[in-house]
């Protein structure tokens, strides 16, 4: 792969995550980021909640939700985690620690958050898993998105171009999107997946390794000839 990528080939670092910005450079590989979301919130001294939680919601550890923040019945928030100005959390949302959440985000309808960040606008609504995950500005996840952070053999992830194999040294990273990149239903994003800028798969897709921006990846269906049972 080629090693010369850097997170601002994906990203526009927002305004609205300004007082994380010395964590995220943009000059380094984008899968480094992954490795500063904890050190970024512990680092980071909260600003007293103004924020009241309905009963149904389950609140443990640092959690800053700015007053904007549109809040459901029931959901489950454990810190820590900072969440952004009128971003959406849907019933049952589960954030589960290093969690970043920039502005006008949806943390969707039973959907499960673990060290990721969300840049602006992030679009997460149904049914889905983000962990040791980035999302870039305007990106979106449809209705039963799995970002698969962990191989089967629990080995480091590699990061894989072709016949090229970049090694991360991370044993759960689970997918970088681009700013405005799209993943269809149902998609599963296996792990070490990057989609560029504006890059999209197609619904039903199992995805890997690195996708340019301004491309489309769609499932292959693959037919094999079954033996025969007598």
């Amino acid at each position: 792969m080629n090693t010369d990528v850097k997170a601002s080939d994906l990203f526009t670092f927002p305004a609205s995550l300004a007082p994380f910005a010395p964590h995220f450079p943009l000059d380094v590989e984008p899968w480094e980021w992954l490795k500063r979301i904890g050190p970024a919130l512990t680092g980071f001294s909260m600003p007293p909640l103004e924020i009241k939680f309905p009963a149904g919601i389950h609140v443990e550890g640092q959690i800053w939700l700015h007053p904007t923040v549109r809040l459901p019945g029931h959901a489950t928030l454990i810190g820590p985690a900072w969440i952004g100005a009128h971003t959406e959390i849907r019933p049952g949302a589960f954030v589960r620690g290093n969690v970043i959440v920039g502005e006008r985000c949806v943390l969707g309808n039973s959907c499960e958050f673990k060290n990721c960040l969300l840049l602006d606008r992030v679009q997460v609504p149904h049914f889905a898993y983000v962990g040791d995950s980035i999302l870039g500005n305007g990106s979106h996840l449809g209705a039963g998105v799995i970002c698969s952070n962990l191989r089967l053999d629990q080995q480091p992830v590699l990061l894989r171009e072709g016949d090229q194999v970049h090694e991360t040294g991370l044993r759960k990273f689970g997918a970088i999107l681009g700013d405005a990149a799209e993943v269809g239903c149902n998609s599963v994003l296996q792990p070490g997946t990057v989609l560029g800028r504006r890059a999209l798969v197609a619904p039903l897709t199992a995805a890997g390794g690195v996708l340019p921006a301004n491309t489309l990846t769609r499932h292959r269906r693959e037919l094999a000839t079954l033996p025969r049972r007598d």
